[in-house]
Order: structure tokens, then C-alpha cells, then sequence
């Protein structure tokens, strides 16, 4: 695997607190919109904080099947709640927690239910997004 990987999105507004997210690479758009509970917020379409915990949910997914294929871990289904919480501590917007919550069903529980424990934990350890959660920001703005 390369050193660096890089991805892009783009993002067109439509009107009012709704854009479009797209990427050069994939066929579909994600309608994106500031939250209801925040003033002139659109219900029922996805935000910015639905897709960060979309990011944390759907990186752990990918670490953990990695890890379970890699350690030869057979299991019948896989699925996984993650619920971020949004504070504004000093004034400043903040997402200071997020609790991931994965139910995995094994073939076998007493055989394989520590091992899984196991597995789920080093995905969290692993998981690139979570790692991520301080990335550093750069703002490389141009105005027409």
C-alpha cells in the first residue's frame, strides 16, 4: 500500500442551507443541509454532523472487517450504532464524545465470543477516522 492516498469532495450549493456532495470518482451525490436544530436548518437531509459519525461508523466497519478477515474470523452479521453528542463548550461548537456501538453475531459464542471482543477492540484502536478526530486543517480559499 502507497504512503499517501487522496480523496476528494466536492460541494455545490443549491439554495438556502442545501449543497451537493460529489466526488470525481463516484456516480452518486449526497444532499447535505445544516440541521434542523440549528436556525434555517432542513429537516431529513443529511449534515455534517450525521456524515462525521458516518465517517466513525463506516471506518470501524471497514477496520473491523479487515481485522476479522485477517485473523480468519467467520461471523453471520455485523451491525453498528454510533451516536455523537455536540456541545458548545466556551462559545465553540464541539463534537466531544461519540459512542460506537457494534453487535456482531458469531457462529459460535462460546467458542468465539472473547476472540471477537478481542478483534472489535483492535478495531477501534486501528480505526483511521477516530485516529483522525485532531486533524490539523488548511484553508485554501479563492474568491471570484
Amino acid at each position: 500500500m502507497e504512503q499517501e492516498h487522496l480523496y476528494e469532495v466536492n460541494l455545490k450549493w443549491k439554495n438556502g442551507r442545501i449543497g451537493e456532495l460529489s466526488s470525481p470518482i463516484l456516480d452518486t451525490t449526497v444532499e447535505v443541509a445544516t440541521p434542523p436544530e440549528f436556525a434555517g436548518g432542513v429537516p431529513n437531509i443529511w449534515s455534517p454532523e450525521h456524515l462525521y459519525a458516518g465517517a466513525i461508523n463506516s471506518c470501524f466497519m471497514t477496520t473491523f472487517l479487515a481485522i476479522a478477515e485477517n485473523s480468519k474470523m467467520e461471523f453471520e452479521s455485523f451491525e453498528c450504532k454510533t451516536v455523537i453528542k455536540l456541545e458548545r463548550p466556551e462559545k465553540k461548537f464541539l463534537i466531544t464524545e461519540a459512542t460506537v456501538s457494534p453487535v456482531v453475531k458469531t457462529k459460535d459464542l462460546e467458542k468465539d465470543g472473547e476472540r471477537m471482543l478481542r478483534i472489535l477492540q483492535k478495531a477501534e484502536e486501528h480505526c483511521l477516522v477516530t485516529n483522525s478526530m485532531l486533524t490539523k486543517v488548511h484553508l485554501e480559499p479563492t474568491v471570484l
